[in-house]
């Protein structure tokens, strides 16, 4: 089978497109033949440094080369013995090893059967595949960190991306009053999302038109967690996925405003997965993908990933 795989951390010109041999499955997995590969930025980050591959790929000892990627949808061909939710032909979508070696990269995958979900008919396979990891860590961050409650208020940064565009609708579905902070080209983008106001970053400070939300889903990496805190009511719920809550500055604030400031990073899960597909099969989330690469255009689905701007998914097809 071709896989994609990295040998080197660097620009994208260190992936090499390889034959390799089909995974051998165990037990509990399932084999997967791929039709869809979402790209997320955390796919980016590891390719360019090397300090990221023990904390998210977990190498063996002495392994050099890597097949990068967690997010999936594809057709099962063959199933593990001790697997009975599953069955060949079935057609299924999910994370795969997070953290960990999910090997997505490939025409092949071999997954745990208890971290995927049936494919929901109407949805297709791109459409799957992005709803794996930006989709849980929006479901995850919203539902299991913040507990986010019917009639609570919600702002949501960078809502038209990856995580922002799933958040926004779970946060719909969950009847939350949904605040969508963007740039002024996602401003129609979030409003069909569900969004019920809506801040151009461009434009004005979100910290200076709100400051009663109960929670903040903040994917902004570095301090902007301080200025999070401004738009919170005493006692609301930050949830940061990109910031270190144990830095000084971040700790005093939140010492000083009375926030409660949660820490989320994602986790392959079926169950969370099956909920998910509930949602698509509802009619209640859907992926919105930006552009489709072929699986030979991985890397320039790397650099899509990386020119940011995007609204919803990238993808690669096979």
């Amino acid at each position: 089978m071709k896989a994609f795989t990295l040998q080197q951390t660097g620009g994208t010109e260190k992936f090499q497109l390889e034959e390799v041999p089909v995974p051998d499955i165990k037990a509990n997995e399932v084999l997967i033949q791929t039709k869809a590969i979402g790209i997320n930025h955390i796919d980016t980050f590891i390719r360019k440094r090397p300090e990221l591959l023990p904390v998210f790929l977990h190498p063996e000892p002495g392994q050099d080369k890597f097949i990068s990627g967690w997010d999936i949808s594809g057709v099962v061909t063959a199933t593990g013995a001790d697997v009975k939710q599953f069955k060949k032909g079935d057609e299924v979508f999910g994370l795969v090893n997070f953290k960990g070696q999910g090997k997505t990269y490939a025409e092949y995958v071999a997954a745990p059967a208890d971290q995927l979900a049936p494919k929901p008919a109407g949805t297709s396979h791109e459409e799957a595949a992005g709803a794996t990891l930006a989709a849980l860590t929006a479901w995850q961050s919203l539902v299991h960190v913040a507990k986010l409650k019917k009639g609570e208020k919600v702002l949501i940064h960078a809502a038209g991306g990856g995580v922002g565009h799933y958040a926004v609708q779970i946060a719909k579905a969950l009847g939350a009053y949904v605040v969508a902070n963007v740039s002024t080209s996602k401003i129609d983008f979030v409003k069909e999302l569900g969004a019920d106001e809506v801040i151009d970053h461009t434009k004005e400070k979100f910290e200076e038109k709100l400051n009663d939300a109960d929670v903040v889903l903040d994917p902004i990496p570095g301090d902007h967690v301080l200025r999070s805190m401004d738009a919170l009511k005493k006692g609301g719920r930050l949830v940061a996925l990109m910031s270190f809550l144990n830095e000084p500055a971040v700790v005093e604030k939140i010492k000083k405003t009375g926030v409660v400031a949660l820490r989320h990073d994602v986790a392959s899960n079926g169950e969370d997965m099956q909920q998910i597909a509930r949602l698509m099969a509802e009619g209640k989330l859907r992926s919105h993908i930006a552009a489709r690469f072929a699986l030979a255009d991985l890397p320039q689905a790397h650099q899509a990933v990386e020119a940011g701007h995007n609204k919803g998914k990238i993808v690669v097809t096979i």
